[in-house]
């Protein structure tokens, strides 16, 4: 069943075209996370679904009903912002209560789903302590909570961990995974992290310019992205990119002349002309110092040893940005000549018009 339905959905704000026309199912449980750079309307997207922002065009269903002309609070939806907006004044105990006093439900109740909210988010000890006697992470779980005891059809995320330093980000993303697997609830999720994308979502919804650039799990999306937005946003370090031309098809093998770094044949059956750009793409931890069915040579200018991995950097001929992770700390120096290879079915190809080629 389709929790939330939108169906061409777009937003301006006078002449500024922001949501250019959005069609997406959410089926109940899941965790979809919208993602994509600044100004992209994602959390436009969110607060459209949640109210705080009129539909110019389109229409949006929370379980199977239009909901467009509903105020927040009888949409069924909860919603956790970037900044907790807590009461300084108020308790942990009642800032969780406070949207049940406002519905005016028995006391009764209002305990009951206090203490079921704290219980899941590990707060009985704070109930009674104020917003700032609590750690950034502990007042974004009371955040939380207060979504939580609304029993929401739908919680909605705005970049909640946005203000917490990395560590705290990292043991909060898990924390809101294990909450979503006990809770069973659907969530929508807005982040410009593509790494807190990847890890937390059952699906996500790249957002380029006001308009889906593709949908999938994220391995979909790391695997076979659509297009060079896509490829390039998703994975980090990003993919690297490298231009090129058509100088034979056969149907069966796209031969591309990348200019100083040579040719390559790649097993494509689609029919692009002899002389068309396109554009190779290969992730940086698909490069191996290892021979392999393709190799650049290239001189790093920054080498980084992080224990885990290496990462070299270094300009192509024509100009272009390389990267290559490496595990460990193999030998690879600034200034010296490395060849990196890569695995041909590792490698992605994009036409003039930015598609995948597959």
């Amino acid at each position: 069943m389709s929790q939330l339905v939108l169906k061409n959905l777009k937003k301006s704000f006078n002449e500024a075209r922001i949501i250019k026309g959005i069609d997406l199912e959410v089926t109940e449980g899941e965790f979809v996370v919208f993602v994509g750079p600044s100004g992209c309307g994602k959390s436009t997207l969110l607060r459209m679904i949640a109210g705080l922002e009129d539909v110019t065009e389109g229409e949006i269903e929370i379980g199977g009903k239009v909901v467009n002309e509903l105020p927040p609070v009888q949409r069924g939806i909860a919603m956790v912002f970037q900044s907790y907006a807590l009461y300084p004044h108020m308790t942990v105990y009642e800032n969780i209560a406070f949207p049940l006093r406002v519905e005016k439900l028995p006391q009764a109740e209002v305990e009951a789903r206090v203490d079921a909210a704290a219980k899941v988010l590990q707060l009985e000890s704070r109930l009674q302590h104020r917003p700032g006697q609590l750690s950034g992470g502990q007042r974004q779980r009371v955040a939380i909570g207060r979504a939580i005891v609304r029993q929401p059809k739908i919680f909605l995320f705005d970049e909640p961990l946005s203000n917490l330093d990395a560590a705290l980000r990292s043991e909060m993303r898990i924390e809101l995974m294990e909450l979503h697997k006990r809770l069973g609830s659907t969530m929508v999720y807005v982040t410009h992290d593509q790494v807190e994308a990847m890890t937390m979502a059952d699906k996500i919804v790249v957002l380029d310019a006001g308009e889906i650039s593709q949908v999938g799990s994220p391995l979909e999306l790391y695997h076979r992205p659509d297009n060079l937005f896509v490829a390039g946003f998703i994975g980090s370090p990003k993919m690297n990119f490298i231009a090129g031309t058509v100088a034979s098809a056969d149907g069966t093998t796209l031969s591309v002349d990348l200019g100083a770094l040579g040719s390559i044949d790649l097993p494509r059956s689609a029919r692009l002309g002899v002389g068309d750009a396109v554009t190779l793409g290969i992730r940086p931890e698909h490069l191996s110092l290892s021979k392999s069915e393709f190799t650049l040579t290239v001189t790093p200018k920054i080498v980084e040893h992080l224990g885990i991995h290496t990462v070299a950097y270094a300009t192509l001929p024509a100009g272009e940005n390389f990267i290559a992770l490496f595990e460990g700390a193999p030998a690879i120096a600034e200034g010296e000549l490395s060849g990196v290879s890569f695995a041909l079915d590792q490698a992605h190809l994009f036409d003039q018009a930015g598609l995948a080629v597959y």
